[in-house]
């Protein structure tokens, strides 16, 4: 019980800080794209796709090697009764071997970025402006990477407020630096300005690394509330731990990752091909990546809290042999994913032009919103059936399912955008992604025996709710001021889930804990 009260609290304390942050992301991109420009917008997104890549080889999936061997360490540790020495060497066996990892990747990544930061902008990006971005990003790396690795220790020790504090600081530098960066450029000064935004990313990042390194040394050890034993208990933590775990899914980042920054070079190209300009195709482009996409994953904030720190969990009950304890998780996971995301793609369905416009004072990205809005309740699960199969050490499948989603997107990109514009480009992602959780949770229900049948079950009574919410919307709320309407929405959802799902089954839980007492009590 001790356990699943400090999960929730720390959910619940990293979704707050999330939503925050993703709330200052949001108003922040807003300024950006007005102070810039859609076509700015289209170019750094350029940027951020080779950059991407880049980041993805510098972590070579490090948080995952730290959250896993951190949890199971601890786990380990808490069994025998360790006293604090051991708790202390354990855990800096830990860092030593993920931050050392972490080094090798981000240093090399760093220097090979900086170095071919020119051919790169002429013949990947066909943009000779983004070079100095570049190289600016290329600095970044070696501190990005160790800051994941020090952020999956914290993690794997459930220290979740040492991360909100280091999101949140990095969040205000950047936004700091960013901004007064771009008050300093003359408009229409796309380099420029595409340079002002990721140096602000690249000193944010920085400081990032120097608070984590600061919040480390000033760490227990070990989890908060549990005390120390008096065994002492020698467990040794080496770089190949590290790469045991993380290599193996690396591998399958690395081209799942390429694929997709060659899907993402290919759109514009594409976008020209069905009859747009240069300019054009950058503006639609940005329009897609820098106004819907925040839009839909904003609320995401949440339930990638729960997700982030399923990984330790399924691992600790991994570990332990909890067999009931690994299918009652993933029923939860189901059950908080339905209800979640099924509410935010009924606001994203019936808001979608109200959102642009208070957001970004903007309808042209309405109809990418919707379409995008509509695929949320896959999106929400697969992220959240990819943290549990990782939890369970099932990293090679997954990196195997990413590598098969992410050449379909490449080669359907490929077929389909020059033939359908910007809506290749969606259905592509919708194929995508209903490929990848149907691998996914195939695989899962074999491990757990709650597979598709079981989340489709949980999807059921949200998806009936939102459907009678919408009609009751555009049946009386039609005359209504946006920002009411939408909240009227959600409180009315909020209210049926709460006494139509959580009520019905807490009455339920209580009713069998009653007769399960009565039963006692009658032998």
């Amino acid at each position: 019980m001790k356990k699943r009260k400090r999960f929730v609290e720390n959910a619940l304390l990293l979704s707050g800080v999330n939503i925050a942050m993703r709330g200052v992301a949001v108003s922040f991109n807003a300024y950006i794209n007005r102070k810039t420009g859609a076509e700015a917008m289209g170019l750094f997104t350029l940027v951020m796709s080779v950059y991407g890549f880049a980041v993805t080889v510098a972590l070579s999936c490090v948080n995952l090697a730290a959250v896993r061997l951190t949890s199971e360490r601890c786990a380990a540790l808490e069994d025998a009764g360790a006293d604090r020495k051991s708790w202390k060497a354990a855990m800096r066996s830990v860092v030593k071997a993920v931050c050392g990892y972490s080094l090798l990747f981000g240093l090399s990544t760093g220097i090979l970025l900086f170095l071919t930061a020119e051919p790169a902008a002429e013949y990947l990006l066909g943009d000779l402006r983004t070079v100095h971005s570049l190289r600016v990003l290329a600095v970044s790396l070696p501190a990005i990477s160790l800051s994941s690795a020090l952020s999956g220790y914290f993690t794997g020790l459930r220290k979740i407020t040492k991360n909100a504090a280091a999101a949140v600081s990095e969040q205000m530098i950047k936004i700091v630096v960013t901004s007064t960066a771009l008050a300093l450029i003359l408009p229409g000064n796309v380099e420029s300005a595409c340079l002002a935004v990721v140096g602000g990313s690249a000193i944010a990042e920085a400081w990032s690394l120097v608070l984590n390194g600061i919040l480390y040394l000033t760490d227990s050890h070990r989890p908060s509330g549990l005390s120390c034993g008096k065994t002492s208990t020698r467990i040794t933590t080496t770089f190949r731990d590290a790469a045991a775990i993380s290599l193996p899914s690396a591998v399958g980042a690395y081209a799942r990752q390429g694929l997709t920054t060659l899907e993402h070079l290919a759109i514009p190209n594409g976008l020209r091909k069905s009859g747009l300009t240069q300019e054009n195709a950058l503006s639609v482009y940005g329009l897609l990546q820098g106004i819907a996409f925040p839009l839909v994953m904003f609320p995401y904030a949440v339930i990638g809290s729960f997700t982030s720190l399923l990984i330790p969990e399924m691992a600790e009950r991994k570990e332990r042999g909890s067999r009931e304890g690994i299918s009652d998780l993933t029923r939860q996971v189901y059950r908080a994913s339905a209800l979640f995301s099924v509410g935010a793609c009924g606001i994203f369905v019936n808001f979608a032009g109200e959102l642009g416009t208070m957001v970004y004072d903007s309808t042209e990205a309405a109809v990418y919103t919707l379409l995008l809005g509509l695929l949320v309740p896959f999106m929400y699960l697969d992220t959240a059936v990819d943290s549990l199969l990782k939890g369970m050490g099932e990293q090679v499948y997954t990196m195997k399912v990413n590598i098969a989603d992410a050449a379909s997107g490449l080669v359907l990109v490929c077929l389909l955008t020059p033939k359908l514009g910007i809506y290749g480009y969606l259905l592509t992602i919708w194929l995508c992604e209903l490929g990848n959780l149907r691998a996914s949770i195939r695989r899962l229900g074999q491990l757990t025996g709650e597979g598709i049948s079981s989340a489709l079950r949980y999807h059921a009574a949200p998806l009936i709710l939102c459907g009678i919410l919408t009609a009751v919307r555009w049946m009386f709320m039609r005359c209504m001021p946006p920002m009411a309407a939408l909240l009227i929405f959600a409180a009315m959802y909020v209210l049926c889930v709460y006494i139509f799902c959580i009520g019905k089954d807490s009455a339920k839980t209580s009713s069998v804990r009653n007769s399960k007492t009565h039963a006692a009590d009658f032998l």
